[in-house]
């Protein structure tokens, strides 16, 4: 709890040396406390020279691993920040400063258990890339082949683990006191945020990614996954194939290479639900930092990946969920939207349907009177989270690296081509892919997938089929055994009720003659007179109340 807070104050102590407490108190809540502005020493002496946009970049680039994944995000949102803001943190994808190279050559010297000279025939000591996990230097392999070398910074998993524990804090403090906590599930976020950097440390993992990947776009025209070399891929550090591409957000240098960038940006939307859709494994960190493209073949360009860190996956429910959803979107059947939400448990199954199609319908419809190509669909979605939030919608964790991917891939796909039409592009796949998870076809495949167990077992089946039509006559059997003994005791619980009733009235009937026999001299006066009234009255009712208690002790 100490070390968190301490990290908390090193953050504002952070926030406030690169000048930006000046952002957060120019906001208009902040307004009375913006002479604290003044009072910050570090405003007194700081460089005026050095734009806003930059001193953001450094802070971010100081604070660490998590804060720079927050920035790479903020990097391809060119349709929400301004361009010297992007340009700034368009650095932070693959310009982090790096680590000494002695320590990358340690680092591989003691996961290889050899020289480095002896691994490589050369080792570039020049840093190709740098990012907050870690850094790429070159390398030609014995057998003459061009690698590239990735190697994870030092002490690295320690920091994370502080910036985890930090937000964790806050995270059960959101839970605790947060009126929305119930429906963000702040504490399940940051577990899965720490389950993906952890596992973002595991290169020999990232190996494995890489190559499941490659095994799925092994003949694609859209996508190149290079080769991995698993002889040297340890915990720390991997060895994968070395490709020349131009980086996806070089914008100049694609249109010199005369660069179909209209195909190239539906390409990327088509690779993306390729992935989630048909392989149902996606690559999570599709920045442009980790994306380039094949200087091969212009009219038709190809992608190419690296940095398969995080990769996700969707179960199959959340998988037509979504699809559905988003072909409903596309539709503008907002009532379907509003269903689907309820019946996939994301909102409550209290929900209003009509409400919330109506809640649905005022934030989609005046966004849908621009053109489509001019319709952020990042920017639908997030406005239909906050409707949905009125109507308790829960944040779903599995959910998270694929609109985190959805995100990258618009942003990336805005910048190469500003008119790409993403709904006009994903409609058509989505459409497909529904078509063929029912009907013939579906059960066809789902008869071939199963092919292999039906025939281990067919020998078996007159067997197997004997033993279950015996278990039903037994249960049968049972069932009918179990109903005899509830009818006799529905009969049971009758002839109690009848001897409850019984005893009632034959009780209530000797309590009457009672009371009738202490009326004795002043009942003529009340009901009349007649020396023998009330005796006979009381006989009268003490006789039967009698019969019924001696019939049934008798019974017993």
């Amino acid at each position: 709890m100490i070390a968190s807070f301490y990290r908390l104050f090193i953050i504002n102590l952070t926030l406030a040396r690169f000048g930006l407490d000046e952002i957060i108190l120019s906001i208009h809540l902040f307004a009375p406390l913006r002479f604290l502005v003044y009072l910050n020493p570090y405003n007194w002496f700081r460089d005026k020279s050095i734009s806003q946009a930059e001193r953001l970049r450094l802070c971010i680039e100081s604070l660490g691993p998590i804060f720079i994944k927050f920035g790479q995000l903020l990097a391809t949102r060119r349709d929400l920040l301004d361009d010297e803001l992007i340009n700034e943190l368009e650095k932070l994808l693959d310009r982090v400063p790096p680590f000494p190279v002695a320590q990358a050559r340690s680092i591989i010297e003691k996961e290889l258990k050899q020289p480095l000279d002896e691994a490589f025939t050369s080792f570039d000591e020049n840093v190709l890339a740098s990012a907050s996990i870690a850094q790429v230097h070159g390398a030609v392999m014995n057998d003459g082949r061009e690698v590239i070398v990735k190697i994870v910074r030092p002490n690295i998993e320690k920091a994370i683990r502080k910036d985890i524990a930090l937000l964790m804090m806050l995270a059960r403090l959101a839970d605790r006191y947060w009126v929305h906590a119930k429906r963000v599930k702040p504490i399940k976020v940051v577990e899965e945020f720490e389950k993906t950097l952890i596992n973002e440390l595991d290169l020999v993992r990232e190996a494995a990614n890489a190559s499941e990947l490659r095994r799925h776009f092994i003949d694609s025209e859209d996508l190149y996954v290079p080769e991995i070399f698993w002889d040297y891929c340890k915990t720390n550090m991997l060895v994968m194939e070395r490709i020349d591409g131009i980086p996806a957000t070089d914008i100049k240098q694609l249109n010199e290479h005369g660069m179909n960038l209209e195909i190239l940006s539906r390409k990327g939307v088509e690779v993306f639900f390729t992935q989630v859709y048909n392989n149902n494994f996606f690559h999570a960190d599709m920045h442009p930092g980790n994306i380039f493209v094949s200087r091969e073949n212009p009219e038709n360009p190809k992608y190419i990946a690296v940095d398969f860190g995080i990769m996700g996956s969707l179960s199959t429910t959340d998988q037509r969920y979504l699809a559905e959803n988003f072909v409903a979107f596309f539709n503008r059947d907002y009532r379907k939207v509003a269903e689907l939400h309820v019946d996939s448990g994301w909102v409550d199954a209290a929900t209003r349907i009509d409400d919330f199609e109506s809640a649905i319908r005022a934030v989609c419809e005046p966004m849908f009177q621009r053109p489509l190509a001019e319709i952020s669909f990042g920017q639908l979605l997030l406005r239909l989270f906050e409707t949905a939030h009125d109507f308790n919608m829960e944040i779903q964790p599995q959910l998270l690296l694929l609109q985190k991917t959805l995100l990258h891939i618009e942003g990336m796909g805005r910048q190469l081509y500003p008119q790409l039409d993403l709904w006009d592009t994903a409609k058509p796949f989505l459409e497909r892919w529904l078509s063929e998870q029912m009907g013939l076809r579906a059960m066809a495949k789902g008869f071939k997938r199963n092919l292999p167990f039906l025939a281990e077992n067919l020998p078996d089946l007159p067997q197997l089929a004997f033993k279950a039509l015996d278990k039903v006559a037994n249960d049968k059997l049972e069932i009918e055994w179990k109903s005899k003994q509830l009818e006799e005791i529905k009969k049971e619980i009758k002839i109690a009720n009848r001897r409850t009733v019984r005893a009632i009235a034959g009780s209530s009937l000797i309590i009457s003659s009672a009371l009738i026999a202490g009326l004795d001299g002043i009942a003529p006066t009340m009901i009349g007179s007649g020396v023998l009234f009330t005796p006979v009255i009381s006989i009268i009712l003490l006789v039967p109340g009698l019969m019924i208690l001696v019939s049934l002790m008798n019974e017993r």
